[in-house]
């Protein structure tokens, strides 16, 4: 019998001491401000359970303000899921299998992942604008009337396209990355069995980028649910509050009005909110995964 050795917990301390630091002593700092209130100078004062009460509360203005910033929130994320994700899907299908037209395709799949993300917002500021901006000036010179900052149609559409073009290509290479995983004979079956495209996508590309899939949405789903940088970038929250995200109504209710105790009870909600739609849609896909193998 081979003696245990804990040596190996000695090599994970570091990771835990910075995942600490990081992490769970700030988040115990937003808990306590949840349960504060505080009028300046440093000063708090017990609140409880009452800005939880509150922002749970549809009736009062917080609460109602809550639920629409959510609501915005979640329209977005199943948005850009609908467009990024058959999008993605049908480039990697496209991608060339070898040569040097395949490493011009990473290569331009990847350079959108590098820019910052206000770099990109502020690319999309200016491309969109009717006065300097390319896009803009076009779709004015049609006759459209396109207008960012004062209809809220045109914002969405706007900033919907801005996270297409950012983030479709992270989609694009994973599922490209899942199909050359694929062995070659599941191909060569299907060509005996004189099996049309759409049934090979179908019956072996498909089920085979399921996992892949999962992570695509699991990392999609998570950031367009916290988009902050981008938006604000472009229209600021606006126009009127069309396009105020909870990230972006949780920074306007923590530095621009300082309210500490409430901004904290929606940070600790929207997390909660994050970690349980993550582990529904992880656990029914997983679900789906072991019923399929039986």
């Amino acid at each position: 019998m081979k003696p245990h050795s804990n040596r190996a917990w000695l090599l994970v301390l570091p990771v835990v001491a910075l995942v600490a630091f990081s992490g769970v002593i700030p988040m115990m700092m937003v808990v306590n401000y949840s349960v504060q209130d505080t009028f300046g100078n440093n000063e708090f004062f017990w609140n409880g359970l009452g800005w939880f009460r509150e922002l749970l509360d549809p009736s009062t203005e917080f609460g109602g303000r809550f639920l629409d910033a959510l609501w915005r929130s979640l329209l977005f994320s199943a948005i850009c899921l609908a467009i990024q994700i058959p999008l993605g899907i049908a480039v990697a299908l496209t991608m060339p299998r070898r040569g040097l037209a395949l490493a011009f395709c990473l290569v331009a799949m990847a350079l959108p992942l590098l820019i910052p993300w206000n770099v990109v917002g502020t690319i999309w500021q200016v491309f969109v604008r009717g006065d300097i901006g390319l896009l803009g000036h076009a779709l004015n010179r049609l006759g459209l009337a396109f207008n960012y900052t004062q209809v809220p149609l045109h914002a969405w559409i706007t900033i919907i396209a801005m996270d297409v073009w950012h983030w479709t290509s992270l989609v694009a290479l994973l599922c490209y990355a899942g199909l050359r995983a694929i062995p070659d004979a599941y191909y060569q079956a299907a060509r005996i069995d004189g099996a049309s495209s759409w049934a090979v996508f179908r019956s072996i590309q498909l089920p085979k980028l399921r996992r892949v899939l999962t992570i695509a949405v699991l990392l999609r789903f998570m950031d367009s649910f916290m988009i902050y940088t981008e938006p604000f970038v472009v229209t600021g929250g606006g126009p009127g509050n069309a396009t105020t995200f909870l990230s972006i109504d949780l920074v306007k209710i923590a530095l621009g009005q300082f309210d500490l105790g409430k901004a904290a009870a929606m940070s600790i909600v929207y997390n909660l909110i994050i970690l349980t739609l993550c582990w529904v849609f992880f656990a029914t896909t997983t679900r789906g995964d072991a019923e399929a193998a039986r």
